[in-house]
């Protein structure tokens, strides 16, 4: 049995990356899913009509390493027994150097850094190409990850950076989220109020910034009247140093993803 794409890990992520494939075209045959967990292997075998769903590898053209980092060196060298061609991985601090020892052979190994979104198809991925990875392999991650959203491609040393940010982001969005909703509440909203207010204010935000063009500077400047009440909270924002936490964030993020990287 040789499959089209072997999917190690059947967690969230490597679900989110299946559920999306198979909306965008994929053929349930030519996905596998390598899964320990039996309770598990039985919901997804349950869940998508003519998935495979294994407990061990089989040859494959190629695989979507999704499991957590300390499985990864055990799923690469069984994937390596079992037959691959090439891999692409999603698991978070495991240098390119790594996987291609594990998985050997000068298999093409690509490295990605996508982010919880992805689950609800509108992830942001960066990928990066090992030694033995070309235009080839990384227009197949391309395909694989642009099924669940947008893919950028840059330098494995850029990999921190990508995790700090949007890696990292929508966890410091949740918060700012959390933050409004507490705020609408202090201000007098009924809680279940302030949270669709702020939830669909995020989701307009993001789209407005992603669809008409402009620059958040812009669009931030487009809402500010002069004396106004944005003008107001701005003010209070810069005055917190909310601006200058979020770069801190996004540093603190970067470099506590080189220290688990090394």
């Amino acid at each position: 049995m040789t499959v089209r794409l072997e999917v190690l890990g059947g967690g969230r992520m490597g679900e989110a990356l299946v559920g999306g494939l198979l909306g965008s075209g994929w053929d349930a045959g030519d996905l596998a899913v390598v899964e320990p967990v039996e309770p598990r292997r039985k919901e997804l075998a349950n869940r998508y009509d003519g998935l495979a769903v294994l407990d061990q590898p089989v040859a494959a053209d190629g695989v979507l390493i999704a499991v957590k980092p300390g499985d990864v060196e055990a799923a690469c060298r069984a994937a390596a027994v079992a037959g691959v061609k090439r891999a692409l991985s999603i698991a978070a601090g495991v240098p390119l150097a790594k996987l291609e020892d594990w998985l050997g052979a000068g298999v093409p190994v690509v490295r990605a850094m996508p982010n919880t979104p992805a689950l609800v198809g509108a992830g942001a991925a960066a990928i990066a190409a090992g030694k033995h990875a070309g235009d080839e392999e990384l227009a197949w991650a391309e395909d694989i990850l642009g099924s669940v959203g947008v893919v950028v491609r840059v330098g494995e040393s850029l990999l921190d950076a990508v995790t700090g940010l949007s890696g990292s982001g929508p966890g410091y969005l949740f918060l700012v989220a959390e933050a409004l909703i507490d705020a609408g509440v202090l201000a007098g909203l009924p809680r279940d109020v302030s949270r669709t207010l702020v939830t669909q204010t995020l989701l307009g935000s993001g789209r407005l910034l992603a669809e008409s063009g402009d620059t958040p500077e812009a669009l931030r400047a487009a809402v500010t009247s002069p004396g106004g009440t944005t003008a107001a909270g701005l003010r209070a924002l810069e005055v917190a140093g909310v601006r200058a936490a979020i770069l801190e964030a996004v540093l603190a993020a970067t470099t506590r993803s080189r220290e688990l990287g090394s």
